[in-house]
């Protein structure tokens, strides 16, 4: 049994957590200054963290390899999972030709990229979010925003940028429920405090991805759609959050978002569109999706990853069939009644009967204070899970799309192809989390924080951030930090539920620097391997979120805005 120690050197916090940090250092250094490939820098990551496992942290050796194992376990199934299955359902839209009819209705919605990326990777991401997370809104969104024009690195920087505000109440709010469950504070404090959190996250993130989308001049001119879209989902998520169900706060939200823009779209159009000037799309399997080869950036030579876009003179072509445009979407329309069925009480109770939890092999280890710990408990919920449910869709579009099961099974086999180093990334970040967490490192780091006092609310949010940023996942992070920031805040005299909350709000944050997320996102748009460029991209929007979250946090903490915690 290996009991963990929060300060192994010399029995202080402080060097500990600076030892237990260097891991993270070096590969968030690696990725966007050094800029290595992502598979590489998190496997050089993974080493140092091994080692500071073993040599620092006195961890044996054997469950120091054993936590990584089930960490790359869990990024096989269900990270991986979901993506594969996610790209592959795209692939086949790409065959069957129904990309490009996709890619002419939302033209037709508006011709405007702002707007439409507007409605693509927040409203509809958010939807997907709601019902799936585990990086499926990302890969989706990705390669939808492809579908209207976008160059894939900025597709897949919007994608996760706008991938935020919605994931606090994810899968079917389970960050919120994992947290109440780790806590013991009411679910319903903790859904409305954090309600009164991340809502105001929601207001900015669609003005800040017309920042990506078209800088000053996008805000300039788009700003009624963002900030239409904004408002609507701030509302209906902070209303969901405190007097509605919970689980179904992101649906609702995402919903009446999306409809209030095309609302205002009957009656206000960009005063200057952005609009498509030719069709980026694989052009053969070599190009893009295939291997996601490719050097430079936007507008300035970058490889379009799904095929170079060119300007051409189209011959004139009839316009698409109704019957077409249906098709288009039905994918995505098979994936949300897919999720929205699994996520009805009746169906996932019965389907939780199929999910094994069994102890990992080799893992003894117990908290400091001697309690055993919950990671060494693996969940294989193999039919319940999002990877097999967009298996599931799959078979379905290849049956709508008519495209032959021969053709399927290649596509399928192109895309296990793509992802290969885009696994390895995975597998081998979520090794370095488990390594991390079962040593100890991570509880290290969060006592540290915790030790802040009056301050702590300022820095609470941090702490879910971090929990986020290493894990890939909100749910995680609040398994990690939701206990310390509770007792955190009792000793320094603030309410639980206010600091319980920022740890997920906060979360939401820490997901688009992830590196799971970061290889999920290059990956959907077939630009493995330039990880390091999408984190520079995003570094910049997380670095503005977080502080401005801290403040908030913060006054809710004392009298000014007391007032907003239930």
């Amino acid at each position: 049994m290996y009991q963990q120690v929060i300060d192994p050197v010399g029995s202080s916090l402080g060097w500990s957590a600076l030892v237990a940090a260097i891991p993270l250092l070096a590969l968030f250094t690696l990725l966007g200054v050094v800029r290595m490939r992502a598979w590489l820098a998190a496997l050089f990551g993974l080493s140092l963290t091994l080692l500071v496992a073993v040599v620092m942290y006195g961890m044996p050796a054997g469950q120091a390899f054993n936590s990584a194992l089930e960490g790359a376990a869990f990024g096989l199934f269900p990270a991986m999972w979901i993506v594969v299955n996610a790209i592959w359902i795209y692939r086949m839209t790409v065959t069957s030709g129904h990309f490009d009819v996709a890619r002419r209705a939302f033209a037709r919605v508006s011709d405007d990229q702002r707007v439409q990326g507007i409605i693509i990777a927040f409203s509809f991401g958010a939807l997907l979010e709601a019902l799936a997370g585990f990086g499926t809104p990302v890969a989706i969104c990705s390669v939808m925003l492809i579908a209207v024009g976008l160059p894939p690195l900025k597709a897949a920087t919007v994608a996760l940028i706008a991938n935020t505000a919605p994931v606090a109440y994810g899968a079917v709010g389970l960050p919120v429920i994992t947290l109440a469950r780790v806590t013991g504070l009411p679910l319903g404090d903790l859904s409305a405090m954090t309600g009164r959190q991340v809502p105001v996250l929601a207001l900015f993130v669609p003005l800040a991805l017309l920042v990506v989308l078209d800088g000053r001049r996008g805000v300039r001119e788009a700003w009624p759609a963002a900030l239409t879209c904004g408002v609507s989902f701030a509302a209906v998520q902070y209303l969901m959050a405190n007097h509605g169900p919970m689980e179904l706060t992101d649906v609702a939200a995402a919903l009446v978002s999306a409809g209030a823009v095309l609302l205002l779209l009957r009656v206000w159009r960009p005063r200057e569109g952005t609009s498509q000037e030719a069709t980026p799309h694989p052009a053969d399997d070599s190009a893009g999706t295939g291997t996601g080869t490719g050097t430079g950036g936007d507008g300035g030579g970058e490889s379009a990853g799904l095929g170079t876009a060119v300007r051409t003179e189209a011959p004139p072509r009839q316009p698409d069939t109704r019957i077409e445009v249906v098709r288009a979407f039905a994918p995505y329309a098979v994936i949300i009644a897919l999720f929205s069925v699994v996520s009805v009480s009746a169906v996932r109770d019965a389907l939780a009967r199929t999910t094994a939890f069994f102890a990992w092999p080799g893992l003894h280890i117990a908290s400091p204070d001697g309690k055993p710990l919950a990671l060494v408990q693996f969940k294989f919920d193999w039919l319940a899970g999002g990877g097999t449910v967009l298996l599931v869709a799959g078979l379905v579009t290849a049956v709508v799309l008519r495209v032959p099961m021969r053709q399927a099974a290649t596509a399928y086999g192109h895309t296990l192809h793509q992802l290969r180093t885009a696994a390895v990334t995975v597998t081998a970040v979520l090794a370095l989390a488990y390594v991390m967490n079962a040593s100890g490192q991570t509880a290290t780091m969060g006592a540290l924080l915790a030790r802040a006092g009056s301050l702590f609310p300022l820095l609470s949010p941090v702490l879910g951030w971090f929990g986020t940023a290493v894990t890939g996942s909100d749910t995680s992070s609040n398994s990690l930090f939701g206990a310390l920031q509770v007792s955190a805040a009792e000793g320094s005299g603030h309410a639980p539920v206010l600091t319980a909350a920022a740890n997920t709000s906060g979360g939401v944050l820490g997901k688009m620097i992830s590196p799971q997320n970061l290889a999920i996102g290059a990956a959907a748009v077939g630009l493995a391997g330039r990880e390091g460029e999408l984190f520079r991209r995003v570094l910049a929007a997380t670095a503005v979120f977080v502080p401005c979250l801290c403040v908030l946090v913060y006054l809710q903490s004392t009298p000014l805005l007391s007032w907003m915690v239930p």
